[in-house]
């Protein structure tokens, strides 16, 4: 009978210390199109604004983005991953501030 193989070890992970690292810059953007009979608005988080907006409008971007024609009418930049996500899943919820956004952008 033979024994079963282990997977090697995992070296831990060395963090480099907060002011060495480069700051990370994340974005939350809202995203408006004009839609068969309304003004549609999506909501998301990125590291790179310009090639996001590309993909959602090349139709490889998020499912309910695609077939459509977007333009970029809010962004914010993040310190890091975390809190835009934070930030997203937050304006995900406030309509109002959307709706606000888009009778600015969209009028």
């Amino acid at each position: 009978m033979s024994t079963p193989r282990r997977p090697p070890a995992r070296q831990p992970a060395v963090r480099q210390p907060a002011a060495q690292r480069p700051p990370a810059s994340c974005y939350v953007y809202i995203l408006g199109t004009v839609g068969a009979a309304r003004r549609l608005t999506y909501v998301g988080w990125t590291t790179d604004i310009d090639r996001r907006l590309a993909c959602h409008n090349a139709g490889t971007g998020a499912r309910f983005t695609r077939g459509r024609q977007w333009e970029l009418l809010y962004l914010e930049t993040m310190p890091d991953r975390r809190a835009a996500m934070s930030r997203e899943w937050h304006l995900k919820r406030d309509r109002g501030f959307r709706r606000q956004v888009v009778q600015r952008c969209m009028p």
